[in-house]
């Protein structure tokens, strides 16, 4: 059998004719356990151990990208959401973001042992997620405030020394060297720079962006320069602001699934509001709202005129094309309120380009971004 004919025996499973070679057996049934006709016999069927082999031949046969696919895959079409409430089980799964969202939908009825592996997936995770993301974020935003925080009086130990010396090139002299005539550096507030307030919509379509967001708080909280808040909502409005310190508990905080009541939530983000021109809320929800549609958009339009940096994130994850409320999500572009989906990687740039009040329109199109 040459390799075209593999692959598509492969692809079409037992309904090819042509015979595999032993060593391709085991992947040709972890593929048909998942993907194959549930009529037929074999699947992946209800027990742990089958399950469990499953788990292992992918692994063995398939890279970290493709095995996070089949899992996901599986625990929406072959009901191991069951599975997931077995430690044992669970110990076994590769975690990712879309196993996260599963677990914290389900953690209000997963029994106490199999909570507690739970949380330690859900911990290793949150720990991939940081090395990955918090020193991007970290220098994205901090570079993003000291910008328009420039001045030409700085105390010596504020002096960018590299701008400085550019600054006072022309005024070289052999005698006497470099004559610093001006001098650059930042300025120094003891007081946060910018106001930061999430507004997570926590229904159950929302759920990579969900723990996304939670990443992104913890790593928000953790800058003197900003006063971060997070808020999450459904029908009820949640702050778990206190909880910034411990990304797990953030996580374990939300409650994935309900309804959507986006115009509550934004009154109670209206509460938090200190400082209109220096604040910056981040509305991470799809739009569409369950609540009171125009109290919902008066209060948006209330915040943007009060002078408060509103953007209106329709998704941020990697899950490709988010479904959306394309009526209010134009009703908020009318207002001059950017809307749009970024993935993980765009958000610590998004939050620089929103504190340096630049054009968020702009800065999407620069980055060939979703915008309604």
């Amino acid at each position: 059998m040459n390799d075209r004919e593999r692959r598509w025996r492969l692809l079409l499973g037992e309904a090819s004719d042509l015979p595999l070679p032993n060593t391709d057996l085991r992947l040709d049934q972890c593929l048909d356990g998942l993907y194959g006709d549930s009529d037929r016999r074999g699947g992946l069927g209800s027990s742990a151990p089958s399950v469990s082999r499953w788990l292992g031949d992918i692994r063995t046969f398939f890279p970290s990208s493709v095995v996070q696919v089949m899992q996901k895959d599986a625990i929406d079409k072959v009901g191991l959401r069951l599975l997931l409430k077995d430690p044992d089980f669970l110990s076994q799964v590769q975690p990712d973001v879309h196993l996260v969202a599963t677990l914290l939908s389900l953690s209000k009825v997963l029994p106490e042992k199999t909570k507690a592996t739970a949380r330690l997936v859900i911990a290793e995770v949150v720990r991939q997620l940081l090395h990955k993301l918090a020193q991007t974020t970290r220098s994205a935003v901090e570079g993003g405030l000291r910008k328009g925080q420039r001045t030409r009086r700085p105390r010596h130990k504020d002096i960018d020394w590299l701008k400085t010396i550019r600054a006072n090139l022309k005024n070289y002299q052999p005698d006497y060297g470099l004559i610093a005539d001006i001098k650059i550096g930042h300025s120094r507030r003891s007081n946060s720079l910018a106001d930061v307030i999430l507004c997570v919509d926590q229904s159950g379509s929302m759920a990579s962006s969900v723990v996304y967001s939670g990443i992104f708080a913890a790593v928000l909280a953790s800058l003197p320069a900003l006063h971060t808040q997070m808020v999450v909502f459904d029908t009820a409005v949640a702050d778990l602001t206190h909880l910034l310190d411990d990304p797990v508990e953030v996580l374990f905080g939300t409650q994935l699934g309900g309804g959507t009541d986006i115009a509550e939530a934004l009154g109670y983000c209206q509460t938090l509001v200190r400082r209109p021109s220096e604040t910056v809320l981040v509305l991470i929800s799809d739009l569409y709202e369950g609540g009171d549609q125009q109290l919902m958009l008066s209060r948006a339009a209330a915040l943007h005129a009060a002078g408060v940096q509103v953007i209106a994130l329709l998704a941020l994850s990697d899950d490709g094309r988010p479904g959306y409320d394309h009526a209010n999500a134009a009703h908020l572009a009318a207002m001059e309120i950017p809307v749009f989906a970024c993935t993980p990687d765009q958000f610590p740039d998004l939050m620089a380009a929103a504190l340096q009040r630049q054009d968020l329109s702009l800065w999407a199109a620069r980055h060939d971004i979703l915008a309604n």
